[in-house]
């Protein structure tokens, strides 16, 4: 009895055939994909040994938890110094002014000259100097609030003023300001 291939059973075994060809190449498809899958894993997961992706990102969420902890404890102990640092910034110096003058009008050169240094409050201290051909002077008064305690001289008051108005108002900076002429 001979068999054919178009009877029954030979249709079956070309049918099977085909199927096996269609399943080898879905495998090798499937093959490949699954190659780079683990590829990118080893990138993403490292060379160390068998973990799988839920694992590793357990251990990122750790670590994540970790340094979330750790710059928030930074963070608190940052804004504790940053804050005593500005506490004692307050005292510093952080206005200053320079008015030279000829005191005696002898046309000597502005030789005089009165330097206010204030701080954050408006607070500080005017040093005159009062210089003549055979003596220099100094003089010393305290600020509080942008007012001397004592009397202020012409010259010390637009020390005062210049310094409170900040570095634009100085036109060249440290230049020679003339209250006296």
């Amino acid at each position: 009895m001979g068999a054919s291939i178009t009877d029954t059973p030979g249709l079956v075994a070309i049918a099977s055939g085909a199927l096996a060809l269609v399943a080898l190449v879905l495998c090798a498809v499937l093959a490949s994909r699954l190659r780079r899958l683990r590829a990118g894993q080893r990138v993403v997961l490292g060379e160390t040994g068998e973990r799988d992706i839920v694992a590793h990102g357990a251990d990122l969420e750790v670590a994540f938890d970790a340094l979330r902890d750790y710059v928030g404890d930074i963070a608190e102990r940052l804004d504790g110094r940053t804050a005593s640092v500005e506490a004692a910034l307050q005292g510093a110096i952080s206005h200053r002014s320079l008015v030279r003058y000829d005191a005696y009008n002898e046309l000597s050169g502005h030789q005089s000259m009165s330097i206010a240094l204030l701080d954050a409050t408006r607070s500080g201290v005017v040093l005159s100097s009062i210089h003549h051909r055979d003596q220099a002077r100094l003089y010393a008064k305290q600020v509080t609030g942008g007012r001397g305690e004592l009397e202020l001289s012409p010259e010390e008051a637009e020390a005062v003023r210049l310094a409170l108005a900040g570095p634009e108002s100085q036109a060249g900076g440290d230049a020679p300001a003339d209250a006296r002429t």
